[in-house]
């Protein structure tokens, strides 16, 4: 049994994380409104002892204007709620964490931890804030802005509202509420705070209407890696959702973020990362490549071209089964100078890859996180390096589709890692700080 154990999340986004998922025969047309559907994926996790699952969201119709662009998402423009879909996930679970995005460039402090609290007090300390700053042209418009604030401003409001989310959580102390019936005394109104903040984008009062949570406080998680996002994640939360594809890219992010972590007073160990991972398991190797190219043969080639636009610009002039260009860069004006871009095209060139094979590899995921198909035992393996490297605390498992390729990793992976012991059999408790082997944060007036 090994001491340190993984970390799992698992991402519900969408009909799954393929392009072409919703395609699938199996995958029922309603099931990105069906509630019943992913309270059925929440339950899977938790039988599977994940830590929590994980809903991003977007506060707009994403790519809906942009008609190359939503030829790849449109499955994807629009969604419910997550925060009220966790609620409803909560009283169908016991122990699995309840992650939900709001963002601080759009939302206000106290309406967010009045949400996040509530969401702790229905179910029982399991609540988590994905923190972002939000970039979208469409949210920005959806807010009356003409286009979103520039990244430097974005994270300072972020700094701020996080500071005052956290006050507003410690308005009351564990004991405030006594109801002493015999005596008369509902509130100790001397474990009462009121924040009173006063700052450069928020001027908050106080108190809080609600209780402190049972986990002292909902966790807080983020994603990115520019370096204003790092520098949140090592102040602030205990996750770092991270989209490395390659292990030496991942040890080094989780380096600095750790780096970050001490910087800020804290332990390395405070802070889990938690790169995404993308799995087609099957029982052989080739059971699993079929469930990959099934998918994979549903990308038709106007959806193939759209996912390449945002790279190399239109390439519909080209055959999709001729060579890859290497010359983009002369060829378009909307060439995109990352050094994902060049190193998809170093790919290409290498590989002698085709128009069609590059699209096929954006499909299953490979510029953002680690993408297989292979056997439970194959795929621990991987698990198993990134983990013993140093690269990742655990994984946030991005299904291909729902819910079959949960039910795939749970039944399969699942036992496979817990088999090397690296992962939890049972529950550690009841609230998401307990899975994660966090502390529960001291109120700061006992």
């Amino acid at each position: 049994m090994n001491e340190r154990q993984m970390k799992l999340g698992l991402s519900i986004w969408r009909h799954g994380y393929h392009v072409a998922a919703w395609r699938l025969p199996e995958v029922a047309p309603d099931s990105m409104m069906n509630i019943r559907r992913f309270i059925e994926v929440a339950q899977a996790a938790e039988r599977g002892k994940f830590d929590l699952v994980f809903m991003a969201d977007v506060l707009g119709s994403h790519y809906i204007e942009d008609e190359s662009r939503s030829k790849t998402r449109g499955h994807t423009v629009v969604k419910n709620d997550p925060l009220q879909m966790l609620a409803a996930i909560a009283v169908s679970t016991q122990h699995i964490g309840l992650v939900s995005t709001i963002s601080t460039t759009y939302a206000h402090p106290y309406t967010a931890a009045r949400a996040f609290a509530t969401l702790d007090q229905i179910s029982g300390g399991r609540a988590g804030w994905n923190i972002v700053t939000s970039y979208n042209m469409e949210e920005a418009r959806n807010f009356g802005l003409a286009e979103p604030a520039n990244s430097a401003v974005r994270y300072e409001r972020a700094f701020e509202f996080i500071d005052v989310c956290k006050g507003l959580w410690d308005s009351w102390e564990d004991d405030a509420f006594p109801v002493d019936k015999a005596n008369g005394v509902y509130v100790d109104r001397s474990k009462l705070h009121v924040l009173a903040h006063e700052g450069k984008h928020f001027s908050v009062r106080g108190p809080l209407d609600v209780p402190r949570s049972p986990q002292g406080q909902p966790v807080l998680i983020t994603a990115g890696d520019s370096d204003s996002a790092k520098e949140l994640a090592g102040r602030y939360t205990s996750i770092a959702y991270a989209g490395q594809p390659q292990k030496e890219r991942a040890a080094t992010y989780a380096r600095d973020v750790k780096a970050r972590a001490v910087a800020n007073g804290r332990s390395p160990d405070d802070v889990k990362v938690l790169p995404g991972i993308m799995a087609y398991v099957g029982r052989t190797e080739a059971e699993a490549r079929a469930k990959m190219e099934r998918a994979q043969d549903l990308v038709s080639p106007d959806v193939g071209l759209a996912m390449l636009k945002p790279f190399f610009g239109d390439l519909s002039a080209y055959d999709i089964n001729g060579r890859m260009p290497l010359d983009v860069e002369t060829l378009s004006s909307n060439w995109n100078k990352s050094d994902f871009s060049k190193m998809l095209i170093e790919r290409a060139r290498e590989e002698k890859l085709t128009i069609r094979d590059m699209y096929r590899i954006l499909a299953i995921g490979e510029d953002w996180h680690i993408s297989m198909a292979g056997t439970p035992e194959q795929i621990a393996d991987t698990m198993e390096e990134w983990f013993m490297d140093g690269a990742a605390d655990g994984f946030n498992v991005q299904p291909p589709d729902t819910p079959g390729s949960v039910s795939d990793f749970v039944d399969m992976v699942v036992p496979e890692l817990q088999r090397r012991g690296l992962f939890r059999k049972e529950y550690e408790g009841t609230t998401l700080r307990e899975s994660l082997g966090i502390a529960r944060p001291a109120h700061p007036a006992a």
